[in-house]
């Protein structure tokens, strides 16, 4: 079973984060897996465990990605190749899913996993428009997988019932929370990861379509909230506090 894996560098969540001219700040900032893209991974190694196979870690970035290809492959991705867009035009959700298709293309994949969105942009459209551009089926959120042979079963939450659908392979999956819980890498892993084959392929070689159509216009930190106002005093003061600040009085 020939399965790749989508694998995004973005901020920490958890960490603080600088804005300079309106982008995130490399300098300061922690970069991490795409946490949606940990379960595509943890469920990409399941399968081979399963099934037998190769799990291939694939990540369209400049060469800071190396570090998280690397760490996917402590997680036991058998290898990873690294799409360099240093010389690509700023990356929108339809330019990135061209390169990704061209390059998946030429690799007659059986399974493609993918986050189910990134936590930095969030736009959840890349796995779709490789789908689309692949010519395979596409089944999003999932949240439940079941492969016998060749033939999968998904499952999938929606708004206050579920879904299950199925589909032969090849097909591609965007991953969401609650499928799996992701493995820490061991230290053998760790080990192991620096001898697996991590390949670096120019981008501009699989790039067909055009100038990127989306324009990033500004990056906001969310606004900060007013403190909390904690009344004081009896019920009738409290009354009184409480009418002055609707009124504005406060």
């Amino acid at each position: 079973m020939n399965i790749f894996v989508l694998v995004k560098r973005t901020f920490d969540s958890e960490e603080r984060i600088q804005l300079v001219d309106g982008q995130v700040s490399g300098e300061d900032a922690t970069f991490v897996i795409n946490p949606y893209d940990e379960f595509a991974l943890e469920e990409a190694l399941c399968l081979r465990e399963a099934h037998g196979g190769t799990v291939t870690a694939v990540s369209l970035a400049t060469t800071e990605a190396e570090k998280e290809l690397r760490l996917a492959l402590a997680m036991g991705a058998d290898q990873a190749v690294l799409i360099d867009a240093e010389n690509i035009p700023p990356l929108d959700p339809a330019v990135t899913a061209n390169i990704l298709a061209n390059y998946l293309h030429s690799c007659q994949p059986d399974i493609v996993l993918v986050g189910n969105a990134s936590i930095d942009s969030g736009s959840g459209q890349v796995g779709p428009r490789v789908a689309q551009l692949l010519h395979i089926p596409c089944i999003t959120a999932v949240t439940a997988l079941e492969v016998e042979n060749g033939v999968a079963r998904f499952s999938r939450d929606t708004e206050g019932a579920g879904e299950v659908l199925q589909t032969s392979l090849p097909f591609l999956m965007t991953c969401q929370q609650g499928l799996n819980e992701p493995r820490y890498p061991s230290l053998q892993g760790i080990m192991k990861a620096k001898k697996k084959p991590l390949a670096t392929v120019d981008a501009v070689g699989f790039h067909t379509s055009g100038a990127a159509s989306v324009t990033t216009v500004a990056i906001l930190l969310p606004e900060k909230k007013q403190p909390v106002k904690i009344l004081a005093g009896s019920l009738d003061e409290q009354v009184d506090q409480l009418v002055a600040l609707v009124k504005g009085q406060v």
